[in-house]
């Protein structure tokens, strides 16, 4: 094992890093040496396609005890459980607008990989498009069991618990109000810190996430660079019998190993796991009047190829000052061409202050309507404007350009909350035309 000082992180976002836990490790003006340091494999994982523009090029050298092919036995099926990917098209649900109470944990010991409950899929895994929205209820961290993704990236949102990723890239603590993000393919242990731990997923089937442009904003605010954290290399060198787990075209599959494949002694290059800190949003918003779109607060964007269009936006809402004049503050009524899954880690959402619960989740889909509660709505009608900071909240939003489809998991759960469907019948009807 490494020694303890080096489980740290180094800053920035898509940039080169380069990270050794032994001197010497990373070879110097070359990938792919003839003989590696330490007795070393040099293995090379690639994000990108090998001929992407260098700016899109994703990839990573690593310098392991074992390269990967080592760490493969015969793989047979596993039980992927309540874990779906699109195209799913099991149960089919009126069109309306959707929302769901927190999922309880259960008492009986599960891992991450046994945790993972899919709520909608879009697109399609197979022409990697589209994406996944899931909740992952843990309580038994994964001893000697590995897991890999090749379908798709993870983003990994926590709401309560926190998470400790052992990647073979290094160590990642994550934990409510952070944000963590596996880049497919990277093999990981998660383990438990502080007892049983709720979040939410979202799987990536199409280009990896990435900083949104700013646009005439700028240089500066909304989530900068710097404050993205990577994991400084450390390896395992455990010869005890493990099993491997991979998800791979909709399927999860499971291989008895001998050792532990987190072995990567150094590594360099810009495919690699992060975090973030969702509190070291700068949020920008109107500072007269009217209320901006919610692409101000994009915090990572997959791009499709269509320009503009994302084929997934991660969207939060955090504290926040609200200053606009004669505007309606909370998000206006409005039908969309994207869908929209949202969450709610801690606190209350401005737009519905009563049912949307954390550790709770919604959906609105493409072109159905959606907005306030009427409570929301006679509040921000009649309130005196003032400056007003929202504190202690943090939703957030997954939104993509595909209908997203609701698995029969879902559909079923008894945390549906079936009248919410209804929440629009109860705004009243203002108007008035002899009076203005």
């Amino acid at each position: 094992m490494t020694p303890e000082h080096l489980h740290g992180y180094m800053s920035g976002f898509g940039n080169g890093f380069e990270t050794e836990a032994l001197p010497g490790a990373l070879p110097v003006g070359r990938n792919s040496p003839q003989r590696c340091a330490y007795g070393l494999y040099a293995e090379q994982l690639s994000g990108s396609p090998f001929t992407a523009p260098r700016a899109s090029n994703e990839r990573s050298w690593l310098y392991r005890i074992r390269p990967t092919v080592c760490h493969f036995g015969d793989f047979r099926a596993a039980d992927i459980g309540l874990w779906r990917t699109a195209p799913c098209l099991e149960v089919d649900v009126p069109i309306a607008p959707m929302r769901w109470g927190a999922l309880p944990l259960p008492e009986t010991p599960q891992t991450f990989v046994q945790g993972v409950y899919t709520v909608t899929t879009a697109g399609d895994a197979g022409s990697q498009s589209g994406m996944g929205a899931h909740v992952y209820l843990v309580t038994r961290s994964m001893v000697d069991e590995y897991f890999y993704n090749a379908d798709g990236e993870l983003l990994c949102v926590p709401q309560s618990g926190a998470l400790r990723l052992a990647t073979e890239f290094g160590r990642i603590d994550v934990a409510p109000g952070e944000i963590a993000v596996i880049p497919r393919g990277v093999k990981l242990r998660v383990e438990l810190i502080d007892g049983p731990a709720r979040g939410y997923l979202c799987e990536n089937y199409g280009g990896a996430f990435t900083l949104p442009e700013r646009g005439p904003i700028g240089a500066n605010c909304l989530a900068n660079p710097r404050d993205f954290l990577t994991p400084h290399a450390a390896y395992e060198d455990r010869d005890t019998p493990s099993t491997m787990y991979v998800k791979w075209g909709g399927r999860l599959w499971m291989a008895d190993i001998g050792h532990s494949p987190l072995d990567v002694v150094a590594w360099h290059g810009n495919y690699a796991p992060y975090k973030y800190d969702l509190r070291r949003y700068s949020a920008v918003g109107p500072v007269l009047f009217d209320h901006a779109d919610p692409s101000i607060f994009t915090v990572l964007t997959s791009p499709s190829d269509t320009p503009g269009t994302a084929n997934i936006d991660f969207v939060i809402f955090p504290d926040r000052w609200t200053v606009a004049e004669d505007t309606f503050r909370p998000p206006w009524y409005h039908m969309n061409v994207m869908s929209e899954f949202m969450g709610l880690i801690y606190g209350q959402y401005d737009a519905k202050p009563h049912g949307f619960v954390p550790g709770g989740f919604s959906l609105h889909n493409m072109m159905l309507p959606h907005g306030p509660d009427v409570d929301a709505f006679e509040h921000a009608s009649t309130v005196a404007l003032q400056p007003k900071k929202l504190e202690g909240t943090m939703a957030f939003m997954f939104e993509t350009r595909f209908p997203q489809r609701v698995t029969a998991f879902a559909a079923g759960s008894p945390a549906l909350q079936r009248e919410y469907a209804h929440y629009g019948r109860a705004l009243r009807k203002h108007f008035t035309p002899h009076q203005r």
